[in-house]
């Protein structure tokens, strides 16, 4: 094993014990150590998840990537092993950035991940190769024939310093096949279909989707899959101008449906729209569960707010989503909550018809690890003109969701939660009115909140990093609301062992 990995592994040993437990998300994966962004090798291997994830385990900021590594056998409580990979070769020196994982028939779990090292004079670009690693869930060895994709695989318009985050799958026939993101030069993305017959040896088989300007400029971390009988596309692009209501974040995703064409080589839209309408969601992959489900998982972060949003007592930065169920109707992505949460809830409070005007405050329904299921209607005979949930309140701080019937906007906004800084704090999502009723579901863990609206249509998602001593959940609507209610806790005591 490589002294930079041994290393790693040793540091985040010790650096972990320094984390309180009470410090971090409840049920939501944070790093061992340090920061984390993109969710790396979603896979099930050995009768267990397995979620790799871009780390730097000495700072809480981004720097050279590791591959931080957990299990878990619900997707609820994880387990810390140790840091799976280090930049330690030539062609990955300056990290090792982002990927997937599966099985290989002969019981190894291959990793195919981004080598990337920095080259030149001023500019120190950074050149994107693709390569392997074989192991056994704990420890793994970079493949002897690294890298396998490089600058002489692409087509000619491509950019070998634009060239990453493969995403790969097994077909039918017990062939290979991974997409890989990359763009021209003039930085519209492009993702490029490889083929393999052992997992080992690539090569290039088509371009198989393409920017054409309309949505951002590179497109990182692409995911794809089949749903319901629908092609799907998930791509994460950078620099994305806001269309009316949707593309709002600048960096986010966009989930594509559509069909395959040229036996599979090329894929064709149909609709897209935005798969989160918060602040914080990136980098989604998806895995098919052994049940059958199609699951989702994404870095709960935003780009624009890292340098601003921590809290260098916690020792950790960055946090993944919920894991959410995926299905189509009517053309259009939907998420729920992975059911697995429902087996962790207690102390039901339930209340029907409660008439909201004004500010209102209901005995039972608070707290940090909460999952609130609300319905809000106009009171018989009358209108309302906003209604609005604060959270995570006390004295002084708050978190709030407000939605505006007349004007179709719900809006997340997160100003009052104890930032020092004016980065992201606001974002408005258009949402049907449909007479004034609306459905959502909210789960709040220590440090983050995501909304599923009308039975998970549309989602919105946050990181809020307020004291934990605020508990609050108050209601307030201009006019009158009738609200049905259903509060749980998500008290389980998640215990995750130390690497």
């Amino acid at each position: 094993m490589n002294q930079k990995l041994l290393f790693a592994r040793a540091y985040e040993r010790e650096a972990s014990r320094q984390i309180p437990e009470m410090a971090r998300p409840k049920f939501h994966l944070s790093p061992c150590t340090g920061w984390m962004n993109d969710p790396n090798g979603f896979s099930f291997y050995k009768g267990e998840y397995h979620l790799f994830y871009q780390y730097n385990p000495y700072d809480t900021c981004w720097d050279t990537m590791h591959w931080g590594h957990a299990v878990s056998g619900d997707l609820l409580s994880w387990r810390y092993l140790p840091a799976a990979m280090a930049p330690n070769e030539w062609y990955d020196a300056d990290g090792c950035w982002s990927g997937s994982a599966m099985e290989m028939p002969d019981g190894r779990q291959l990793l195919m991940y981004t080598g990337n090292r920095r080259e030149g004079g001023a500019t120190r670009e950074n050149l994107q190769v693709q390569c392997l690693a074989l192991g056994d869930g704990i420890d793994y060895e970079k493949y002897a024939g690294n890298p396998v994709l490089t600058a002489a695989d692409l087509p000619d318009e491509c950019s070998p310093y634009d060239f990453r985050d493969p995403s790969i799958w097994r077909e039918s026939d017990g062939t290979y096949r991974a997409i890989v993101g990359t763009c021209t030069k003039e930085r519209l993305g492009k993702l490029l279909l490889f083929s393999s017959e052992d997992g080992l040896r690539w090569r290039f088989e088509s371009v198989f989707a393409e920017n054409d300007g309309r949505l951002g400029l590179m497109w990182e971390c692409p995911d794809f899959f089949m749903l319901d009988g629908k092609a799907v596309l998930l791509v994460s692009p950078q620099d994305m101008l806001p269309q009316d209501f949707e593309y709002h974040n600048g960096n986010g995703t966009v989930a594509f449906i559509g069909h395959l064409e040229d036996d599979g080589k090329r894929f064709v839209p149909e609709t897209d729209h935005a798969v989160d309408y918060g602040i914080d969601f990136y980098a989604p992959t998806t895995i098919l569960t052994p049940d059958g489900r199609r699951v989702m998982i994404g870095w709960m972060q935003n780009w624009d707010a890292c340098q601003n949003a921590g809290r260098k007592d916690l020792l950790w930065y960055g946090q993944m989503s919920l894991p959410r169920e995926l299905f189509l109707r009517s053309g259009r992505l939907y998420q729920r909550p992975i059911r697995e949460l429902e087996e962790h809830r207690s102390r039901r409070v339930s209340y029907e018809n409660v008439r909201v005007d004004g500010e209102l405050r209901l005995p039972g329904v608070e707290g940090r690890m909460v999952d609130m299921e609300i319905t809000i209607r106009p009171a018989p005979g009358c209108v309302y003109h906003k209604f609005e949930i604060r959270f995570m309140e006390d004295e002084r701080f708050f978190t709030k969701l407000s939605y505006r019937p007349h004007e179709s906007i719900l809006r997340i906004d997160r100003k009052f939660s104890g930032s020092r800084r004016a980065y992201i704090h606001q974002r408005r999502a258009m949402v049907p009115n449909r007479g004034g009723e609306l459905k959502l579901r909210m789960i709040l863990d220590r440090y983050s909140v995501e909304v599923f609206l009308n039975d998970g249509e549309q989602t919105v998602t946050a990181t809020v990093l307020t004291d934990l001593s605020a508990t609050g959940i108050s209601f307030f609507a201009e006019g009158q609301v009738e609200m049905d209610i259903d509060k749980y806790d998500l008290f389980q005591e998640v215990s995750r062992e130390k690497v």
